[in-house]
């Protein structure tokens, strides 16, 4: 699957593949591109409506800096029902500027929370930026807004562009997950449970009933069970994760993670027999472990695997404290406010030295952590293994993420 970096880029921004430029800063895009929507602001502001001091003329949209408000401008909503492959473009000239002060650009979907596409001091000319999958067939507004305190230092925005590739695609590139609106809800796919799977028979394997409809490829979620349970005991969690199109395997846990291997080598093999329900749907570049208690133990055993791109551990700290030192990529903490393992926990939070988010539930004890944190479990999966760049900021690193009221968060390393 094609990846989005997610890296942090200088100035602390979200970088989205800036598209090749060409003479003059043209911006060089698809031949097959459609043009969505453009804005050159040569009538007024048309569908964006503004905040603070702004105005416009045959140079474009110009935003001047102010002691009292930052301005901005907002588009209306675009509608990309039947598009994909989006691609927004535009110029912009930054100017006078101190130390300290930016101008930011930025999108949203279905009306969440702003991702950044470039935060600057200084800036001139054409960019481009082509956005994740996940706006694909949706809503999706822009911003540009400056952070600057004189009348004198302006950003001027002009020639928007949104290009995207006509129709939706029968074969979405990576087997990219179809949107959700709520990962409180069920994911839409009906679900099919094999209890007695696995190298050894005796796992369940849990995946959409309808696995490689209209083309999509399948992230994989290895799940390991706290000691004394079963992969029964986490029936509900299974099936929506499942129901969100992962293929979950899970059986009796052990503290050797060697289980977790064995078992993702086994879907390989399922993934390349003809007569396997899940033959040539899985997506194996996306495959996450995780477990609870013992599961999670487990977990850091084989954390350093290469075919992971993401750990979830919950309410099981390493005994040890030196469980992070095998993670590879990056971790998911869940603990509890009343478990007796979150001290485990912030310890290995403490010593991981990879991109991590830990959540300490309120009124959550050892039992009842992944119930309670299932829907974390089942955002985060949609971010790391298919590609839901927008939760990156909406649901887990901002001060007003969605999981942020749910108790005591902390995140480094990103």
């Amino acid at each position: 699957m094609s990846r989005i970096s997610g890296r942090l880029r200088k100035f602390g921004v979200v970088a989205i593949g800036i598209m090749t430029m060409g003479a003059a800063g043209a911006i060089t895009t698809p031949a097959s591109a459609a043009t969505v929507y453009s804005e050159d602001f040569s009538n007024g502001l048309g569908s964006f409506t503004a905040s603070g001091s702004v105005r416009t003329g045959t140079y474009g949209a110009r935003l001047s800096g102010s002691l009292l408000s930052d301005p901005s401008i907002t588009s209306a909503p675009i509608d990309l029902a039947g598009y994909s492959g989006v691609t927004v473009s535009y110029t912009r000239a930054a100017s006078g500027l101190d130390a300290g002060e930016t101008f930011t650009a930025a999108y949203s979907v279905d009306g969440g929370s702003f991702t950044p596409l470039e935060s600057l001091r200084t800036a001139t000319g054409a960019a481009s930026f082509r956005l994740p999958a996940s706006v694909d067939g949706r809503d999706l507004r822009l911003r540009f807004s400056l952070d600057a305190s004189s009348a004198l230092e302006t950003l001027t925005v002009d020639n928007v562009l949104v290009d995207a590739t006509n129709g939706g695609d029968p074969d979405p590139p990576g087997g990219s997950l179809p949107p959700v609106s709520d990962v409180t809800r069920p994911g839409p796919y009906a679900v099919t449970i094999n209890q007695s799977a696995g190298p050894g028979r005796d796992g369940w394997l849990v995946y959409p009933t309808n696995a490689g409809q209209n083309g999509v490829d399948h992230p994989v979620f290895v799940w390991g069970p706290g000691a004394g349970s079963d992969p029964a005991d986490y029936e509900d969690m299974l099936r929506q994760w499942a129901s969100h199109g992962f293929v979950v395997y899970s059986e009796v846990s052990s503290s050797s993670g060697d289980y977790m291997v064995d078992a993702l080598d086994w879907l390989e093999d399922e993934n390349a027999r003809s007569s396997s329900p899940l033959y040539q749907d899985l997506d194996l570049s996306e495959v996450a472990f995780g477990g609870h208690s013992r599961g999670s133990i487990g977990t850091f055993d084989v954390a350093n695997e290469p075919r992971l791109e993401t750990t979830v551990h919950v309410a099981g700290g390493s005994f040890d404290g030196n469980g992070p030192d095998n993670l590879r990529n990056p971790a998911l903490y869940i603990g509890g406010d009343d478990d007796f393992a979150t001290g485990n926990v912030e310890r290995d939070y403490g010593n991981t030295d990879v991109p991590v988010w830990f959540n300490i539930l309120d009124n959550t004890d050892h039992i009842m952590a992944t119930r309670n944190g299932q829907h974390i479990i089942t955002a985060w999966l949609r971010w790391h293994l298919a590609d839901e760049e927008f939760r990156r900021t909406e649901n887990f690193l901002s001060r007003t993420c969605t999981f942020c009221n749910l108790g005591d968060v902390q995140y480094k390393n990103w």
